[in-house]
């Protein structure tokens, strides 16, 4: 932009983000942080309170914001290069024009942030705001990264992302139409439902994505790499979903019952998507469903004790609440599951045996484990990278090799 923006320095801020925060919360002495036009390069304002403050046109190119909370902040036309927003919090934050170059957006939640083009109006460099002209600002993100992150129903649409990392996003019903995607690496990224109409995807990675629901029809796919991506079931699949939903009904009598009529369900190698939320409210113990694909499923209040999910896909799951005791879940992909308050902790079996919940070799990168109990659970080369486990429970050992095995992720 061609003018010179008024820098402030930390104490300036931290006494503006105080009475801010005071506000968020309701106390007295709040005020609204309102700081258009400002420079605060190089900033340290990482964990703090921001929400629904206003930014627009400020310089936070370097500006530590790991952890903050944005949510719903108006950063329009921004200048964030460099910036630290890992693990913050923008839903729902206007990022219009907004230009993220190089930043590190790693495992923040964008859940719909609006990333548009952005029109701003300039002041003149020695008139001021008596004085303005309009600039027209294009989203840009190049070579930024977003591994991990969530944009479920963000709007990126005619943003440019050249070469940005958006591994393992979960990205579902994201407008990415004419966004420039040249080269950009998105493999494992949760894509279900996005709209790519018109994008360059050219030389693309989307290796292991999720593309259910996905049209490439006007999109530039040159050398996009879309090895091992998951499309939409197959029809084999959905004409078989009304006698696995028979199977699972006669599971959840078998479960009643005590075990006097009926069976455990048998799903060993199914798509299971078909099914939709059909298998909510019954009871599925002992279910077999190794290496069954069960991507985006509402699974949550299901209880699963004993079940086998071996090698299961469960990408984007929703598992919250599920009782797992004693569950077989070695090398199960978990990548943004939920598993907030699950239990996976023990299952007794009577005179004083158990069965241990086995997560060996399972994939939980990114997932949601708040409040989950893995008491006992084996979890030998677990991948956690990027997962939430605020009070979850663990034993001290298991505590111990979980921090070794995050650390050299």
């Amino acid at each position: 932009m061609s003018f010179t923006r008024r820098a402030l320095g930390q104490g300036d801020v931290d006494m503006l983000v105080m009475a801010h925060e005071r506000f968020v919360e309701g106390r007295a002495g709040g005020r609204r942080l309102s700081l258009k036009f400002m420079a605060l390069d190089g900033l340290n304002l990482a964990g703090r309170n921001l929400e629904e403050a206003d930014f627009t046109g400020c310089s936070l190119r370097g500006t530590r914001l790991s952890g903050a909370r944005l949510n719903r902040a108006v950063l329009f036309c921004c200048d964030m290069r460099e910036a630290d927003l890992s693990s913050a919090q923008l839903v729902k934050a206007d990022l219009r024009g907004a230009c993220l170059r190089g930043a590190d957006l790693a495992r923040a939640d964008l859940t719909q942030a609006d990333f548009r083009e952005g029109v701003i109006a300039v002041p003149h460099a020695t008139k001021g705001l008596s004085s303005v002209k309009h600039e027209t600002h294009q989203g840009n993100a190049d070579g930024a990264s977003f591994t991990g992150a969530t944009l479920n129903g963000a709007t990126l649409e005619g943003f440019s992302a050249f070469k940005v990392d958006f591994t393992d996003c979960a990205m579902k019903d994201t407008r990415l139409t004419r966004a420039n995607l040249k080269d950009a690496d998105l493999s494992g990224a949760l894509m279900e439902g996005a709209d790519v109409g018109g994008a360059n995807l050219s030389g693309a990675r989307m290796i292991g994505a999720i593309l259910t629901h996905v049209a490439f029809d006007t999109a530039r796919t040159e050398r996009t790499d879309m090895t091992g991506c998951l499309r939409e079931p197959t029809l084999e699949a959905i004409t078989e979903a009304d006698a696995l939903l028979e199977q699972a009904l006669d599971a959840n009598a078998w479960a009643e019952s005590g075990g006097v009529l009926g069976a455990p369900a048998n799903f060993e190698g199914k798509d299971l998507r078909p099914l939709g939320a059909r298998l909510k409210g019954l009871k599925l113990p002992a279910l077999n469903a190794k290496g069954a694909c069960m991507v985006g499923m509402d699974l949550s209040g299901v209880p699963l004790q004993g079940a086998n999910l071996e090698g299961a896909d469960l990408r984007g799951c929703n598992l919250r609440g599920v009782d797992l005791r004693g569950a077989r879940m070695m090398r199960a992909i978990l990548s943004h599951a939920d598993l907030d308050g699950a239990i996976l902790a023990a299952l007794p079996l009577g005179g004083g045996r158990s069965m241990p919940t086995n997560l060996s070799d399972a994939g939980l990168r990114y997932a949601r484990l708040v409040a989950t109990d893995f008491t006992g659970a084996v979890m030998d080369r677990a991948d956690l990278t990027g997962a939430r486990m605020d009070e979850a429970v663990l034993s001290d050992a298991q505590r111990a090799s979980l921090t070794i095995r995050r650390a050299a992720a």
